[in-house]
């Protein structure tokens, strides 16, 4: 593979690339920029155990929680143009930001009831009469309302959902069934063999392995943009499939704006429509007529999950589809994935969006799939395990 055009590799394997030339030239502040996007969880798992004994200096971007919370020290909150720093990791940041949080609120409803108080003094003393006695009392209690200082309290970001709208028309079970497929790209071995399982309605599956084993590949065949070289795939004729691919960015034209990016697709759609459809992903008006190049990876996102689920589809097929998402929007996945009435099979090694979201793990190695009778942490043991190897 070293003698290899990196063109030719996918998403992880140039990640991997990438990573080892940060890290071979050893500098004294190593800056990783969402470095666990396309990587598998074997590459993970190394990156966490290797970064945990970086002697110097490391800040990474990152919406990954679970690698922040092996790797980081301390949090830099980058808020309302401001940084507020916090000891420890993600997980106890969470824990801090909320407390802090909470008592902001406190000192600034007491400084309100502080507030109110005087002034009802001072406003007492005007309606009534004028006394002499109490003139030099009022205008203290003026000067002292005057001197009180706002209590700042973070503002808070809005808060969104990822709304899938529910399918339409319903399906008999298994709506998508694979008999003894078999694949293989021409010229190469094969990915897969004998293959039989079927998807419905209730599926809720999270396809792990290792780059380049063929889940992405999988993911092709169950969509139909690749058929078995051996088997057979049936699928219900009245099922809509939606696939999210981690390379998304390259199917949007970048020189539209998100309204005309779902406007060209569906044209017989009406603009309010397609508007409510953008605002329902976390796409508001302004951002829905900014060319597509101006928006960030996560924004793009966003669109192109109000692309593909613009038909009301039965199925979701998910290709990593945390990569480029913020926290916040991770959570508004996981959130609207919750509330989604069809079938969801994603490829991914976010453990937090694959805990939240999936009901079993299927394996993807040596040519087979199969379910792994565990947790997502047992998994992740299993390789590490694996990764040692014998003692």
């Amino acid at each position: 593979m070293m003698r290899r055009p990196t063109r030719t590799f996918s998403g992880g394997w140039r990640m991997r690339v990438a990573l080892a030339r940060a890290l071979f030239v050893e500098p004294d502040l190593l800056l990783l920029d969402e470095p666990t996007n396309h990587l598998d969880l074997h590459a993970v798992l190394w990156l966490e155990d290797y970064l945990v004994k970086w002697p110097k200096t490391l800040l990474v971007v990152s919406h990954a929680r679970e690698f922040l919370n092996v790797v980081a020290t301390d949090i830099l909150h980058l808020h309302s143009q401001k940084i507020i720093t916090y000891k420890g990791n993600y997980s106890i940041f969470e824990k801090t930001m909320t407390e802090r949080l909470r008592n902001q609120r406190k000192a600034a409803e007491a400084q309100e009831a502080k507030r109110k108080h005087v002034q009802q003094f001072i406003d007492r003393f005007r309606q009534r009469w004028y006394n002499a006695n109490r003139a030099a009392l009022v205008q203290s209690r003026i000067k002292a309302l005057e001197r009180m200082a706002e209590v700042e309290v973070m503002e808070e970001d809005p808060e969104y959902v990822f709304s899938f709208p529910e399918p339409e028309g319903s399906a008999a079970p298994p709506i998508i069934a694979f008999n003894d497929v078999s694949f293989g790209y021409p010229g190469g071995p094969t990915l897969f063999k004998n293959l039989n399982f079927g998807l419905d309605l209730e599926s809720r599956f999270a396809i792990v392995g290792p780059n380049g084993i063929g889940k992405s590949t999988l993911l092709n065949l169950i969509s139909g943009k690749l058929q078995p070289t051996e088997g057979s795939i049936t699928r219900n004729t009245r099922v809509r499939l939606a696939t999210f691919s981690q390379h998304h960015v390259d199917g949007l034209d970048l020189a539209l704006t998100p309204l005309q990016v779902l406007s060209r697709t569906f044209p017989d759609a009406k603009e309010p429509e397609l508007r409510g459809h953008l605002s329902s992903f976390g796409v508001p008006a302004t951002l829905a007529g900014q060319a597509m190049y101006t928006l960030s990876g996560g924004q793009k996102s966003r669109v192109a999950f109000a692309k593909m689920t613009f038909t009301k589809p039965h199925i979701l097929l998910l290709d990593e589809p945390s990569n480029h998402l913020d926290i916040d929007a991770v959570n508004a996945l996981i959130q609207g994935l919750a509330t989604f009435k069809g079938g969801v099979l994603m490829v991914s090694h976010d453990q937090f969006l694959i805990e939240s979201t999936v009901d079993e793990l299927w394996m993807c190695e040596d040519g087979r799939v199969q379910p792994f009778h565990g947790t997502f942490e047992e998994y992740k043991q299993r390789l590490r395990a694996k990764n040692k190897g014998p003692a």
